[in-house]
């Protein structure tokens, strides 16, 4: 195959940057690559400042098993964030169902006493999905990549992990023989937390956030925006800052040749790539992309967004609508929620700076200190007062962030058309970021793959086997 000329990145959060390095990776370092992004480098992995500090703007922590991600901070000389110590409890709107204690033993026995095997039967069934998940990591570093997200989740898990994304995860924990109890009581509350919606999100999406719910986890020092501008740098990507409007095909000498049309502040341009990573959602509600010169045409995808609007409140925490009018008495630094519908938020939490000092330590609950609260619509001034006795001040982001997993029966595809793919479809399998880098990856090795037509790496069958024998 002729050397690959100019390629192109349509975005530049964590998707695009992770692009962006691995397709550097596979290429080799001639590549010329241009990463398109209109807003900042980061994407949703955002901060706000408060009092001259940085917080994270959205749900942060990383997984201890996202081996892509620890990756990236190791090749970027990054640091885990110092871990806070902190309780969490799920409020009902009246009363907490379930509190933590200081104590890890105690908790267990707290969970096993109100809600018995199904602790134990939701922790089995978790960690049966991320251990056949974990195979993932041993296919690409063998150069293996899927042309599909079924065909992905299919070499993982056969065709129960193609199902998982199908059927809520209520289903599956209920068939599993964990009680009803235990999807309302704490189920929900996860599922509220971190995806904002409710028990009816698909089985597989729902297993990677209780993985995470019930895992250790960590943040990068300074903020986790810092790998996306670091592997942007690392692999000295020209970032043109400029929104994508559109892709249009033309060929040369039998070649698909792909002309990305953009708008930036010095009005409208255009440039031609040989290759295109799409990492922006592509769903007309979310962005007005045309695709021109495809035959068959580049049909609109299917499926609605999530509304989530992440509210930072400065202010002090009105403890006693949680039942506790003393409020040096109040335990716990993370709130979380379960489905009840007068409740005007998901999930609140009284967040550190991204950069923590030795010397931090946390507000106490009497003190003003720094609460994220999650809601589904903007917090008005009562549902604020409700909330806090009183506060400084409050920094509002409003985001269509996750996929509304019930608006779309088939998952997006990968490959749009020769050397076009899509990236941000692997939400609909699960939306986090370690999953955003393993389709990174994917989309890196099957380009490389498709270009060097080496087909028998890609989409190939049985590769627990070939894996063991290659080894």
């Amino acid at each position: 195959a002729s050397p690959l000329s100019p390629a192109a990145v349509v975005g530049a959060g964590l998707g695009g940057s992770a692009s962006a390095y691995f397709l550097q990776q596979h290429f080799g370092p001639q590549v010329q690559l241009d990463v398109y992004e209109a807003a900042g480098v980061g994407g949703r992995l955002a901060t706000v400042t408060v009092n001259k500090q940085q917080y994270e703007s959205r749900g942060a922590s990383i997984h201890a098993l996202s081996l892509h991600m620890q990756d990236f901070v190791k090749i970027l000389g990054l640091k885990h964030r110092r871990e806070v110590a902190g309780k969490s409890a799920i409020f009902s709107g009246e009363h907490f169902v379930l509190e933590e204690t200081d104590w890890y033993l105690l908790n267990l026995f707290r969970l096993w006493w109100h809600y018995g095997i199904s602790f134990l039967r939701l922790q089995m069934w978790v960690e049966e999905v991320m251990e056949k998940f974990m195979r993932i990591y041993k296919y690409q570093a063998h150069g293996y990549a899927f042309s599909s997200l079924e065909e992905l989740l299919r070499s993982l898990g056969g065709e129960a992990f193609v199902n998982m994304t199908q059927r809520s995860v209520a289903e599956s924990l209920l068939e599993v023989g964990v009680t009803q109890r235990f999807v309302d009581d704490v189920i929900a509350a996860v599922l509220r937390s971190s995806y904002g919606q409710s028990v009816l999100v698909p089985a597989f999406a729902g297993a990677m956030s209780l993985a995470g719910a019930q895992g250790s986890t960590w943040a990068v020092e300074g903020g986790n925006k810092l790998v996306c501008s670091g592997l942007l740098k690392l692999t000295k990507a020209n970032v043109i800052s400029a929104r994508v409007t559109g892709i249009s095909l033309h060929s040369s000498e039998g070649r698909a040749l792909y002309q990305v049309h953009y708008e930036s502040t010095e009005g409208q341009g255009s440039a031609f790539y040989d290759l295109v990573v799409v990492t922006t959602p592509l769903h007309p509600s979310r962005s007005n992309f045309t695709f021109e010169n495809f035959d068959p045409p580049i049909a609109d995808l299917p499926g609605a967004f999530q509304p989530s609007v992440t509210s930072v409140v400065h202010g002090y925490l009105n403890s006693s609508y949680f039942g506790f009018p003393d409020p040096k008495l109040f335990p716990f630094t993370s709130i979380l929620t379960t489905d009840t519908p007068d409740l005007f938020f998901h999930a609140m939490d009284n967040i550190c700076p991204v950069n923590i000092s030795a010397a931090f330590r946390r507000k106490q609950p009497q003190e003003a200190a720094v609460w994220r609260v999650l809601s589904q619509q903007p917090l008005d001034k009562p549902q604020l007062k409700t909330l806090f006795r009183s506060y400084y001040s409050v920094q509002v982001t409003e985001w269509q962030t996750y996929p509304r997993y019930d608006s779309a029966k088939a998952l997006p595809p990968v490959v749009l058309h020769e050397n076009l793919f899509y990236l941000s479809g692997v939400e609909w399998v699960a939306s986090s970021m370690e999953m955003v880098a393993v389709a990174a990856k994917n989309v890196a090795l099957l380009a490389y793959n498709r270009w060097h037509q080496e087909l028998e790496k890609i989409d190939q069958k049985d590769l627990m086997h070939k894996v063991k024998t290659e080894l």
